[in-house]
């Protein structure tokens, strides 16, 4: 600190930023240019192909197959994951009412935390596992392990009709538990006060939770939407370890990031998945811009 305070912070900087810029914004550099070779991978990379890349990528059946698989996680996960954890994050913190001038929570409320954090704990690649039995398409399944011998077992993964629904589950089954945590912790921040006031005039526990709670948390909310549809592009570990055939069966569970693996390593087309990279690049940038744009609105402060 003798030389300045900005030597001192750069110098704390520069490390971290090296790392940064060198694993991750050089990956994307690196990733715009191959994406306009034909390249398998090995070797020089020589054979410049321009846009055909992307002319590929739009004949390409298994390329739209994933982007509606990713659309339809891009639709249902932060809905269905966000309205969940908003309503069990206002049971634990406000649902057991207004009780000798206090506000609080649901009885056992801080157990509850720690039980809907649990999936946080556990690696992807676990939880694909785990979730691979529980939707095993024959008797072996836990699910159809439930039923009599003599019914027809559910296909569960191994049906087109049900495969993605099956990845939906388990992707908010994972996710709640943080977003849990992470609304409780921003309904901790709006003062006890506001919600005894309204107790006072009559309100409702539904009114408390639309006219104060979701407005006192519209930023918190509208982080962990793009946080969540930045995961809906993902869903990689859950595909490739759950599913039949990687991605099957016959492609109904393809997501955009288990092409561009596939693509890379096993069909030995990493100019073709590199030009995959930038598409799902600018559609995860496009996401979250629009995203942030359309529900942005004027603070609330309690």
């Amino acid at each position: 600190m003798r030389h300045g305070k900005y030597p001192f912070i750069i110098g704390f900087l520069v490390v971290p930023v090296a790392i940064y810029v060198t694993f991750v914004v050089w990956a994307y550099i690196q990733a715009f240019y191959l994406s306009v070779y034909e390249w398998s991978g090995l070797g020089p990379v020589e054979n410049f192909v321009g846009l055909g890349n992307f002319r590929k990528m739009f004949d390409d059946t298994t390329f739209w197959q994933s982007i509606k698989h990713n659309v339809f996680l891009l639709i249902f996960l932060p809905i269905i994951t966000v309205v969940l954890a908003l309503v069990f994050a206002f049971l634990l913190n406000v649902g057991g009412g207004h009780k000798g001038g206090v506000t609080r929570g649901v009885w056992g409320s801080k157990v509850y935390r720690v039980i809907f954090f649990f999936p946080q704990l556990l690696a992807l690649a676990i939880v694909a596992v785990i979730f691979g039995r529980v939707f095993g398409p024959d008797k072996s399944g836990m699910l159809n392990g439930l039923f009599p011998e003599s019914w027809q077992p559910w296909l569960f993964l191994a049906d087109e009709r049900y495969a993605m629904g099956c990845i939906l589950v388990v992707l908010v089954w994972q996710a709640v538990g943080f977003y849990v945590v992470l609304f409780s912790a921003g309904m901790g921040n709006i003062p006890t006060e506001v919600y005894e006031a309204a107790a006072i005039d009559g309100a409702s526990r539904v009114t408390l939770f639309f006219r104060i709670t979701i407005p006192l948390l519209w930023n918190t909310v509208q982080v962990a939407w793009v946080y969540l549809g930045i995961a809906a592009f993902d869903a990689f570990a859950l595909v490739n370890i759950m599913t039949v055939d990687r991605g099957g069966p016959d492609g109904a569970t393809s997501v955009l990031s288990l092409m561009i693996y596939r693509n890379a390593f096993e069909f030995s087309q990493a100019g073709y998945a590199s030009a995959l990279g930038v598409v799902l690049f600018f559609l995860t940038l496009t996401f979250a811009w629009v995203t942030l744009s359309a529900t942005r609105r004027e603070s609330v402060e309690a």
